[in-house]
């Protein structure tokens, strides 16, 4: 299981969708008809096809160790183990169609039960077949749709945990059971998982989840940390929002990027925490601050936590709406208005005093004296 860790708004979700989306580039084969989208090399068996399909085809032996589905076996048995009587068809994966892509989401605690990943009896269809035949089974479970794609599970640790054990053999064993009394359906794809710190920090340290750890594989998604990059997520939410047309004064974007990557970035010692912004942005200080370190110095004296902490881009484009909202007369945003709107926020936010105290500092003595600075030299150049 890949699992996305991060802070919230992190951006996790956006992550998640891209691989979505390039999933969709890269189309496979299946067996036609098949509601799993079965592998055509799942009707060879391993023990006897094995070396002759790697001798003239130099197919490898570990391409052969899915099942078929419990559709696939009982078309099999109608075509009296005929393997010709397949046909094979080119599919492409969808996220529209929940073809190979599938998506997740913890449910009530009380109604969610394994059904979501592994699907469940139709019970229309039990007019015509019995409940143990593979025709009465409907594959709309999670895993059913994602089957040789991407599943993507939602904050995945708000799940029961009894919805979360068909994960355990479709990750070691490539197959899991369904509800009914069926033979296992394959599982030949990626379950990636994502949910904010403490709610892993939760799932941890509870030690009957340790088969469900061992089979994690995490990815840290934390904070922008540079300057550059937080502006561009600014701009691109503009964009996309009913302030793409409103002014926006030079400056403003930057400043509120800056305030948010302070906020992330761990204090140096010996060395301003504002230098380290500015090395993180790319910048080079040897020439204007002695005491300024090297890129990977400040990122080997941080640790593997930097940037898991500090205010999330959500909350700074709410600071940015209330900047264009400020003034009654018109709608625009420009660096004073943002520090006056930023300084009340802070108030109103009710953080720990020494949080409090370490924002506050970060406008009074970064922003702001680098703002008057900023315009001293537009002046004087004009």
């Amino acid at each position: 299981m890949l699992y996305l860790l991060g802070p919230v708004g992190g951006g996790k979700s956006s992550i998640a969708e891209k691989l979505k989306d390039l999933m969709q580039q890269v189309p496979f084969y299946a067996i036609k008809g098949s509601p799993v989208f079965d592998s055509p090399l799942a009707l060879f068996d391993p023990a006897e096809d094995a070396s002759l399909l790697f001798e003239r085809y130099g197919i490898p032996p570990r391409c052969l160790r899915f099942v078929l589905s419990p559709w696939a076996v009982k078309r099999l048995h109608e075509f009296n183990g005929d393997i010709n009587q397949f046909r094979v068809v080119k599919v492409k994966p969808s996220k529209n169609k929940q073809i190979a892509l599938a998506k997740t989401e913890p449910g009530d605690e009380n109604n969610q039960d394994i059904s979501s990943l592994v699907g469940k009896i139709d019970i229309r269809k039990l007019e015509s077949f019995s409940q143990d035949d593979a025709d009465a089974y409907s594959y709309s479970g999670g895993l059913c749709r994602a089957n040789r794609g991407l599943l993507e599970f939602v904050e995945m640790f708000k799940a029961p945990i009894k919805v979360l054990h068909p994960l355990l053999t479709a990750t070691q064993e490539g197959n899991y059971n369904p509800t009914e009394g069926l033979s296992s359906i394959p599982f030949e794809g990626i379950i990636l998982a994502h949910s904010n710190e403490s709610e892993w920090q939760a799932f941890r340290n509870n030690k009957n989840n340790e088969a469900f750890i061992d089979r994690i594989n995490i990815v840290k998604v934390p904070y922008c940390l540079r300057v550059t990059e937080e502006t561009k997520i600014y701009q691109k939410l503009i964009e996309h929002s009913s302030l793409n047309k409103a002014p926006c004064a030079p400056g403003t974007l930057n400043m509120l990027a800056q305030f948010s990557v302070l906020t992330r970035i761990k204090e140096p010692q010996n060395s301003s925490i504002y230098s380290k912004l500015r090395v993180y942005n790319g910048e080079s200080l040897k020439d204007t601050d002695p005491k300024a370190k090297s890129f990977q110095e400040y990122r080997d004296l941080a640790g593997v936590d930097e940037g898991m902490n500090g205010i999330s881009t959500r909350f700074a484009f709410k600071i940015l709406s209330k900047v264009f909202n400020f003034d009654l007369g018109e709608i625009a945003a420009n660096p004073v208005h943002l520090l006056y709107v930023l300084e009340r926020q802070i108030e109103q936010e009710q953080f720990p005093q020494e949080l409090h105290d370490r924002y506050i500092t970060f406008i009074k003595e970064f922003l702001s004296p680098k703002y008057v600075e900023f315009i001293g030299k537009e002046i004087q150049t004009a």
